[in-house]
């Protein structure tokens, strides 16, 4: 499937001009192109309970799974300047969950796939599924 990073980015810029940061004024958003050719994406959403705050890419996993489910193929990620950035421990985990070890990942050192951001990443098999 051929990768269209600057639709990505450039979805994921859109997103992040909607996010709700107004406790780190760090806006963040994020797309993925799905298997079948859809694009998901989502952006934070920050709470005064800071536990209970929102990644960007918690919102793009629950639109691919409201929106019919499939594999991650491809996900970019970025800050307030649209510029890409590596997402953190915990979303690195939504990613492989719903993309696995070969779903591609725009970095800021280039494009990696999943099992070289995550590696001995932590999955279904593991608990015997």
């Amino acid at each position: 499937m051929e990768i269209d990073w600057g639709r990505l980015q450039t979805r994921a810029t859109e997103l992040m001009g909607r996010a709700y940061a107004p406790y780190s004024n760090y806006p963040v958003g994020v797309a993925g192109l799905v298997d079948d050719g859809r694009v998901v994406g989502g952006c934070n959403v920050e709470n005064a309970g800071y536990g209970v705050t929102l990644c960007a890419e918690c919102g793009m996993v629950s639109e691919l799974i409201a929106s019919g489910g499939g594999r991650l193929v491809a996900v970019a990620c970025v800050n307030h300047a649209g510029e890409l950035i590596m997402p953190c421990g915990r979303c690195r985990q939504l990613i492989w969950e719903h993309g696995g070890a070969q779903c591609q990942l725009a970095t800021p050192e280039g494009v990696l796939p999943m099992d070289q951001v995550l590696p001995q990443a932590f999955g279904r098999e593991d608990l015997g599924h």
